[in-house]
């Protein structure tokens, strides 16, 4: 569905449904589902995420991308929907041993926040 203006790239409002059985026309300003204004990319990893139950290694599996861009995603799907993200503290949350030399080698984690989250998982 169209969500931005493509003259000056507002949001759009709903302004007409129709229906196509019995012809019923209802006129008004609506606004659209708050999934409805997700861009395709973000609708597509929700239908990844949803499909594997939430399992976020079975995302990584499905979306071919490491946990750390699994976290990333789901929290910029959790903000456009309107929920605040400590970033931060989740984005490293439960990381294994194995996971966090991966994403220091890819440089999605700072040595700092490698040698944090090791030190988290000794207590």
């Amino acid at each position: 569905m169209l969500t931005l203006c493509p003259v000056c790239s507002h949001r759009l409002t709903i302004t007409k449904l129709a229906c196509d059985h019995c012809q019923t026309k209802i006129e008004g300003e609506f606004s659209p589902c708050k999934f409805c204004r997700l861009p395709n990319d973000q609708l597509q990893f929700l239908e990844a995420f949803l499909k594997c139950r939430g399992n976020i290694k079975d995302v990584e599996k499905e979306l071919g991308i490491s946990y750390p861009t699994v976290r990333n995603r789901l929290d910029g799907l959790l903000q456009a929907l309107g929920y605040q993200v400590d970033k931060e503290e989740n984005r490293q949350e439960n990381l294994s041993r194995q996971e966090i030399v991966r994403a220091l080698e890819k440089g999605e984690i700072t040595p700092e926040q490698a040698t944090q989250q090791l030190r988290k998982m000794k207590r």
